[in-house]
Order: structure tokens, then sequence, then C-alpha cells
């Protein structure tokens, strides 16, 4: 509750501040706008119009009432200055505003069609563009000619980024000679994100290589190039699904509603379900996690069908089409063209030759087994992932098998010869049930990916194990303070004598604070080995709460004299107690490693929706699992390379968990893939850098 309340008084002294310095309008959006054209419109920022309306990150349908910040005497000024202009007959300045046509401007300032060419000659190119800045000329005004030095300034102009995998705003604002905040007040979509894939509106021109032409080039090397560039913009096809709109596709595909319809001129008509649009490829990353629409599946524990092909159910196949859509922001891997089918086998505990038998029923079953429903959570996400392979029509069979597996038994050895011809294997659960599929697949080279175990694995080639090792999650976040050139002081108490061995045998160089002879922490030591030049990691092991409350106080008073920042290898449930101050927590950022992490991209909140859509409940840590290690494994099938071939070479973000496979020396694979996360001071959890 304190941190609920805590979370209120910063809300509202924020609002408070915002309401003070400026008054507020209220505007009534239409269909179509955007936070960026209306902040243009009133001359602020997306961020000012955000701290007012913060539901404006996530929609913002047509006829939305929004609070607008208005400087003191700034919208008065702005209507004097335009009053003056126009009555004075003199020439104004006029930015096209989205929807905005030739003859909507002529006759909002009552001038011909050739007046207003004439005093703005690219018209006759170009064309109006939203962004444009035009020169209305005065009513009874000779047209000016293209000589005039105001043409020399010309119009604004735009160009589009297609974001790369590990680009930046900083990386993407160097390279076109603008700003991060220019970035994010012309694309608010970025402020909290900046997914793979996405077209950022960019002002200015496309930078120049270093053997790029001069400006005197020949026209025909010019025409040349823009052929060039138009052959790089690929296109796909895409089904309208029920209840979209032009407004909707918009948002979908980054574009605007004008270049949507110059694509697709049956769109004049309007939109209906069932339409066929051309539209780029590689911006319909949400369609990736919509499922198709099907009737209501059995459940897997029901027995009223006969198990095909010695498993519980197999996937329909899905034929593949020409155009394949590319899924950007939920992977950094795309699909690709293939004809070859691939085939993958989920190996699931359901047991159900001991449902059968149990004579308390399903239902009971159901509440007191938390094992089948782990099991079902997990199925549950990977029903959503293959769903998500039939949107995007992925050349993928898959196919379900009951593991009948426990902790010491499992039927995997009669269903080798069913997975001889499998691309990948997921499953069994249970790692030595893992360990026996990929050794008896070895010989077929079928990868045997372990989904949720995180034992130590022996040494088998074929065998990629999902969840990172606790020394590589400890590892990683090791790494991370390392490669900030950060002084590294760990205060352990002696119960924690792993944690003392592992730091000593592995990482070199990290020196430890004294304790007293009652096992308290020595702070003048502690404050001693801080160092005021560098960022100072503490590497706090303890649940004494004694221990973390001095350590604490003794960090937060070194802060006046150097950088500290707190760390902890594993989850700490002494600092979830009301004896710790969160509060103390986020002024000294508390880092921590993660195998999962918590997001509000769009694909991940997409996924969300959908899940609870489908199974009328919130994803489970299970059920997330279960999507992400499908849908990654089916990504990795579709790059025409093996699945042990994009392990090499890809790792892979989906939507809770990171896929960074690695060969291990002693043989097998692992996963290295690990969030570090840490606490902000708008009290929220962000991964760092």
């Amino acid at each position: 509750m304190k941190y609920y309340l805590t979370l209120l008084s910063l809300v509202f002294f924020i609002t408070s501040t915002a309401f003070s310095q400026d008054k507020v309008a209220k505007y009534k959006v239409s269909s179509g706008e955007t936070i960026n054209q209306i902040a243009q419109k009133f001359k602020v920022t997306p961020y000012d119009i955000y701290q007012l309306n913060p539901d404006a990150r996530t929609s913002l349908p047509p006829n939305t009432v929004l609070l607008i910040p208005i400087k003191s005497g700034e919208a008065k000024k702005e209507a004097a200055e335009s009053k003056k202009a126009v009555s004075s007959g003199k020439e104004i300045i006029h930015e096209v505003q989205a929807k905005e046509t030739f003859w909507s401007i002529e006759h909002k300032y009552g001038i011909s069609d050739e007046a207003l060419k004439a005093a703005n000659p690219f018209l006759e190119k170009d064309g109006v563009q939203i962004g444009q800045k035009l020169v209305i000329p005065a009513k009874g005004s000779t047209p000016k000619t293209a000589a005039k030095p105001a043409k020399e300034k010309g119009p604004e102009k735009y160009v589009y980024h297609e974001v790369q995998p590990k680009e930046t705003k900083y990386s993407i604002a160097k390279q076109y000679d603008t700003t991060i905040e220019d970035l994010e007040k012309r694309n608010p979509e970025i402020v909290s994100s900046l997914p793979v894939g996405y077209r950022v509106t960019i002002k200015g021109t496309a930078p120049k290589t270093e053997n790029a032409p001069a400006e005197a080039a020949k026209p025909a090397e010019n025409k040349k190039a823009a052929e060039t560039s138009k052959k790089a913009v690929t296109y796909m096809e895409y089904q309208v699904k029920p209840k979209e709109t032009l407004y909707s596709l918009s948002r979908t595909f980054h574009l605007t509603q004008d270049e949507l319809n110059a694509l697709n001129p049956s769109l004049s008509t309007g939109v209906k379900e069932g339409m066929v649009l051309k539209v780029p490829a590689g911006y319909v990353a949400p369609v990736a996690i919509v499922p198709v629409q099907q009737p209501a599946e059995k459940s897997p524990v029901s027995t009223n069908e006969k198990p095909a092909a010695g498993g519980i159910k197999i996937v329909e196949r899905v034929e593949s089409e020409e155009n394949d859509a590319e899924v950007a922001a939920l992977t950094t891997l795309t699909k690709k063209k293939t004809n070859e089918r691939k085939k993958i086998a989920l190996l699931l505990p359901f047991n159900l030759a001991k449902i059968q038998s149990d004579t308390t029923g399903i239902a009971t079953k159901l509440k007191t087994d938390k094992f089948l429903n782990m099991t079902l959570d997990f199925y549950a996400g990977a029903m959503l992932a293959i769903d998500s392979a039939k949107t995007l029509k992925l050349p993928i069979d898959v196919t379900v098998y009951d593991s009948q597996e426990t902790k010491t038994t499992s039927n995997v050895s009669s269903l080798i010869n069913k997975l001889q011809d499998a691309d990948a294997v997921i499953g069994p659960f249970y790692q030595n049930n893992a360990e026996a599929a990929a050794n008896s697949l070895r010989l077929y080279n079928v990868p045997v990916i372990s989904p949720l175990s995180k034992d130590a694995a022996n040494p088998i080639d074929n065998l990629y194990q999902s969840i990172p090792a606790n020394d590589v999650i400890r590892n990683a976040v090791f790494d991370y303070m390392r490669s900030k050139n950060g002084n590294i002081v760990a205060v352990v108490d002696k119960k924690k004598e792993s944690v003392i061995n592992y730091i000593k045998q592995n990482q070199r160089g990290v020196a430890f604070a004294s304790l007293t002879e009652t096992g308290g922490l020595d702070v003048a030591n502690l404050k001693s080995l801080l160092m005021p030049n560098r960022m100072n990691y503490v590497v706090m092991e303890t649940g004494n709460t004694a221990m973390v409350k001095t350590t604490i106080k003794a960090l937060i008073d070194s802060q006046k004299t150097c950088q500290v920042q707190l760390v902890i290898l594993e989850p700490n449930s002494t600092l979830d107690t009301d004896e710790i101050s969160f509060e103390n927590l986020v002024k000294l950022k508390l880092m921590f490693p993660s195998v999962t992490r918590e997001s509000e991209d769009p694909a991940v909140l997409i996924y969300e929706k959908q899940y609870r859509l489908k199974n009328k409940m919130n994803p489970t840590t299970y059920a997330t699992r279960g999507f992400d290690i499908t849908f990654d494994t089916m990504m990795r099938l579709v790059q025409g390379k093996t699945f042990q071939e994009t392990a090499d070479l890809m790792a892979t973000q989906q939507v809770d968990n990171k896929f960074q496979y690695y060969k291990k020396e002693d043989g097998g694979h692992a996963n290295k893939g690990v969030y570090i996360l840490y606490y902000d001071s708008d009290l929220t959890l962000k991964a760092a850098n």
C-alpha cells in the first residue's frame, strides 16, 4: 500500500506542476489523427500530451477528448498574428494537415489552383503531403515565379527509415543528423520502445553514403538510383479481418490513409472483410500473434477422440504462400521463402492413462494436480503459437504426443520411430527424459529442446537446454558490470558459502567488504572500498534483515560522494518485507539478473490480450514459456537453415524469454539469454542497456 501511495503522490505532483505552468484546452480527436499531428498543431511535444492523457499512449479512438497544455498567451498570439497577416493582404504560411487536399486549401483561403501552384511550384511534382509548408498568396496578388528567394528554403521533406535489429534512437538520429527529441516528436509510438521493423518518419533527406553522387549528378543516374530505391521496397498481400477499418489498418502498417488508398484503389469503396490488400512487407508484426478463429478445441485430457498417429492431436497442415509475412516486432528472425515443410514434435506429459484410471474424476484432478495444470498451461501457450503460424502461413506441421512421464519414467522410447524425421522436438519436461530422447535421436541429428528443466545437463550434442543455468545467470550480471568499467564490491554474510566460493573462483578482482566479529557489516571498510570516479556496484547476498538495512543505509550515505548501485544475484525475500524501504531500493536502482522480463511492448500486450480472449484468464509463466519456446522454434526452422545452424548464428527475444544458445565446452548446448533488470526512478522495472 505504501508503494501505491508513493506512486499516486508522484503522479499528483507531476500533474499539479503541469497545470500550474500552463493553461489547458480540450480537443476532440478526428478520425485518423495521431498524437504527433495534434502536438504539432498546438506547438507542444507528445510528452506534454501524454502527461495529461496517459491512456493516449495505447489507443487514440476518434472523438476522444484530450487535454492539451497551452502556454499562457501562446494561442492568442498565434491567432492574432494569423488574423493580422490575412487582413493586411500579406502572404501566410500554411502547414498541410491530414486529409487536406488542393481543393480544401484553396477553398479555405479563397485562392485559385493556379495561384497556389505558382506560389509553390513543387506541388506540380509532389502533390499535397502532410507536413508541407505552403506559401499562401494574398488575394488578387500576382503569382510569384519559381525564382523567388523563398523557394530556396523550400518545404520540409520527410524520409522513412525501417528500424533494424540492434539499432537505437541515438544511432538513427545520428545517421540522419537529427535529434532523439525530434524523432520522438514525429513518432510518438517509439517513445517507450523501438520495435524492429517499425517505419520511422524523419525530417530531412536520406543520408549520403561515402560513394554518393554529387548534387550535380546526371539525370539518368538519378533516375537509376530512384529505381534501385524503389526495388528495395517489397510488398505482401494482407487479408482484411472482421471489424478492421481504414484507421486501424493505417496504424497497423504505419502508413497514412492516403498511402493505403494509393496502394489499393479498391479501398475507395470502403474497407470490407476479406479484401486482399497490397501492403509493405515487414509491418504485420501484431498479426503474428492474432490466432485464427477456430471451433473450440477439446481439452487434451478428453478421451472422446482416438489419438492420431500415436499422439493426442495432429495440427492440420498449413499451405505456404508466395508472399510471406515477416515477424520483425516479435523476433529478429524473419520468414523466408521455402517450399519444404518442417516438422515439430511436442512431447507433453498429459499422462492420459493415469487420468482415465483415476476414480476421483478429472475435475478433482485439475484442482489438486499442479504438474497437470503446469502442462495444460504450457500447452495453451504452445497452441497460441501454433495459431500464429497458421496466420503467417508457415509451412510447418506440428504433432503433439503424450510423453506419459514422471521423474523416473516415460514412453519416449516407444515414440522414437515417429520422431526420427522431425526437424525439432520440444520436450520432455524432466531433464533425464529429455536426455534419453536426445540420446535416442542423436544418430538422426534431431535437435531436442529441453523446455523447463534447470538441472545441469549431460554433454549430448543434439540437446538444447532453453533455461539458463544458475552460474550463467550470475555470470551475465558480472559481465554487464565489467562492461561498464564498474568497481565491484561484495557484501556477503558467512552463511552464503556457495556465493563466496562462486565469486572467488569465477569473478576475480571483486573486493569483499569485511565483517565484524559478530558477523555484521563493517561499514567503514565498505565505504573505503568505494571509488569516487567510477560506478560502484555493490553485490549484496544476505538474508539477514539487520545486515540488509545496514548495507542500504551505508550506500545511500555514500551516494553523496560517489555513484553507487545495489545488486543482488538471485531473488531475496527479505527485500519484500515491510522492514525494507522500497523507496531506498529505488534510490539505489536495485539491479538483478532474470531469465524473464516485464514488458509493455505492443506485441507483448497483444499476446496477453489474445491469450485472455482464448482462455478466459491471464497467461501464467508456464503458458508464456510454452508460447515462446514453440514460436521461437518455428521461426528458426523457416530461415532456410536447420535449427542447429540458427542456434549457432542467431539470438532472439520473444514475449518473456531470450534465446541465445551456445555450445558448451563438454558438449551439448545451453541458453545464455538473460535480462539485466533494475528499478528506475519512476518505480518501474527496466532492462539495462
